[in-house]
C-alpha cells in the first residue's frame, strides 16, 4: 500500500538526517474506503492523487504551526505492508480525515517511492494559505479562497536520491 505523509521542509531534513521518517506512529493518508466512497472513483491514480493531496493540505498545516518554516509543502510517498497503515473507522465520517491512516513505527527513507515538493514559485501561495487557514477554517470564505489557491500548484515529484537538492 502506499502512503503519503506529509512534512515540512526541515521535517525532510530531520528524516534525510536519520534515514527514516518518523518516529511512529505517523499520520499519512492513503487510499481508504472513506475516500474511495467520498471521491467516488474507481481509478487507483486518482484515488492516490486524492489521497497525495490530503497530505498535501496537512502539510500546509504543518507550515501554519511553524512561522519559520519554509514556506513549501512536503509529501513523502511510501510503500509499505498491507496491514502496516491502519484507518480508523472512528474518524471515517469526518470529512477532515479522509484518507487518513496511522502507521506504528518510523518508516525507512530507502522505502520512499517519491518526494513531492511545492516549487519555489508557490511559496507566496503557500506562504497566504498558511497564514489564512485559521479564518478559512472558521468559514471564512475570503480565507478560504486564499487556501485554495495553494491548492492549485502542483507538488513537484523528486527522487529519494535528490533529497539533499532540496533540502540545501
Amino acid at each position: 500500500m502506499r502512503v503519503y505523509v506529509p512534512l515540512t521542509l526541515s521535517g525532510l531534513a530531520a528524516a534525510h538526517g536519520a534515514g527514516e521518517v518518523g518516529p511512529g506512529p505517523l499520520t499519512a493518508y492513503a487510499v481508504t474506503p472513506g475516500l474511495r466512497e467520498w471521491y467516488v472513483s474507481d481509478d487507483i491514480e486518482e484515488l492516490e492523487y486524492a489521497a497525495l493531496n490530503r497530505a498535501a493540505a496537512a502539510s500546509l498545516r504543518m507550515i501554519a504551526g511553524k512561522p519559520d518554516e519554509a514556506r513549501r509543502r512536503v509529501v513523502v510517498a511510501v510503500d509499505v505492508p498491507d496491514g502496516a497503515a491502519v484507518a480508523d473507522p472512528d474518524r471515517g465520517v469526518s470529512a477532515a480525515s479522509l484518507g487518513e491512516v496511522r502507521i506504528a513505527a518510523a518508516l525507512p527513507l530507502a522505502k520512499a517511492a517519491a518526494v513531492h515538493v511545492d516549487a519555489d514559485d508557490a511559496e507566496k501561495d503557500v506562504a497566504a494559505a498558511a497564514s489564512a487557514l485559521g479564518a478559512a477554517d472558521l468559514g471564512d470564505d475570503d480565507a478560504q479562497f486564499t487556501v485554495d489557491g495553494a491548492e492549485d500548484h502542483e507538488l513537484l515529484w523528486f527522487g529519494v536520491q535528490e533529497i539533499p537538492q532540496l533540502i540545501g
